[in-house]
């Protein structure tokens, strides 16, 4: 049976990182969704953090949505005990897949991908091809640098202030979810 409630996209890393802030942030994010009884997306991993939140949503009874490509799947890092796991040929049909079934996203700390995949919707905000809300979780100081960055471009001419902020911050999951509901 199909999700019928909302449901918020979160991109994170394959690695669980070093900061155990962040893992607990993870955890605590997985508890703010479900309690909100909003239902996961995410890349359909088994390791790292996206294992993690699967893990935690899961075992709170949640409704978990994945979509991984196929090459991941032959690394065997498809997580096998989701709600639903859509397999696609690549990145590229992931992001759409995650767009479309997504109400919202959170940008959890991650790697290169999590920031591609930050990027990439913050960029479909921007140009209006998506009205969804775009969020940065900054646990712990995570993204300091990164949004250090973002005000530079706007200092620089190269984004506008108004674009900037589109975007969410938050230092914390508590509230997150509930605010991104009343925004998508």
């Amino acid at each position: 049976m199909p999700h019928s409630g909302k449901k918020i996209a979160v991109f994170c890393g394959a690695s669980s990182g070093t900061d155990p802030l962040i893992v607990q942030g993870c955890l605590t994010l997985a508890k703010e969704l479900h309690s909100s009884n909003t239902a996961l997306v995410y890349g359909g991993g088994n390791i790292g953090l996206m294992g993690m939140l699967a893990d935690e949503m899961l075992r709170l009874g949640g409704e978990v949505f994945g979509v991984i490509p196929q090459k991941l799947v032959d690394f065997e890092v498809a997580h096998r005990g989701l709600t639903s796991l859509h397999i696609v040929p690549g990145m590229h049909e992931r992001k759409a897949l995650m767009a479309k079934l997504s109400d919202a996203f959170v940008v959890m700390p991650g790697g290169i991908g999590t920031m591609e995949e930050f990027f990439e919707m913050f960029t479909w905000l921007q140009l209006g091809y998506h009205q969804k809300p775009v969020a940065l979780l900054n646990i712990n100081g995570f993204y300091n640098q990164l949004i250090s960055f973002l005000k530079h471009m706007v200092n620089q001419g190269f984004m506008q202030r108004n674009h900037l902020d589109d975007l969410v911050i938050f230092d914390h999951p508590a509230g997150l979810v509930n605010l991104l509901l009343k925004t998508s």
